[in-house]
């Protein structure tokens, strides 16, 4: 009777250890706009008769200490000014650490009423992806960032300089990342 107790003791602790060991699952992010790895539908982009709007995101799994979000979308096929960065399309902090979803048409504005801050190469808003015709498609990434800090930083007048604060703030803090990305080039 000990040996059927004992093998069962040394099992039930193996499945404890083993789940014990799993690594939580990776943060995901879905849209409803256009699928994963797809070309994004023209009301998203600059080719729109009106103002392009931001997609929808929702996420999941996100580490149980984030305190906020951060999102950031460029075009990986544009090297600007001839240097190492790319096309900053829509840079969103502060997403508060609760939220799991933007909606579509996110407003004009440097600041949202949930103390969420955007910013773009343009300004204040989305500017969608306008890759041109003659040429491939370029690939946009939506990369969504989940830190262990709420970010103090306001929107500047320049994208590019609160980018780069941006990221410097988020150095050390970074919990969580999920991406996605959409592909574009306007219509010939």
């Amino acid at each position: 009777m000990k040996k059927p107790v004992i093998v069962f003791a040394l099992l039930l602790s193996f499945v404890s250890i083993s789940f014990a060991q799993q690594k939580p699952l990776p943060m995901r992010l879905t849209s409803s706009a256009f699928p994963d790895g797809t070309v994004i539908p023209i009301k998203y982009t600059q080719a729109s008769a009106v103002d392009p709007v931001s997609p929808d995101f929702t996420w999941t799994d996100a580490p149980a200490a984030t305190q906020s979000y951060v999102l950031w979308m460029h075009d990986l096929d544009v090297a600007l000014n001839k240097t190492t960065h790319d096309n900053l399309h829509w840079l969103v902090w502060n997403i508060p650490g609760q939220t799991t979803s933007l909606s579509e048409k996110i407003p004009v504005g440097a600041q949202l009423p949930d103390g969420t801050y955007q910013i773009s190469y343009a300004g204040p808003w989305y500017r969608g992806p306008g890759a041109p015709a003659a040429g491939p498609l370029h690939h946009y990434i939506f990369e969504l960032f989940a830190l262990d800090i709420k970010l103090d930083e306001k929107a500047g007048s320049n994208g590019i300089e609160t980018q780069a604060n941006i990221f410097k703030l988020m150095q050390g803090h970074v919990i969580g990342k999920a991406a996605y990305t959409g592909l574009f080039h306007r219509p010939q």
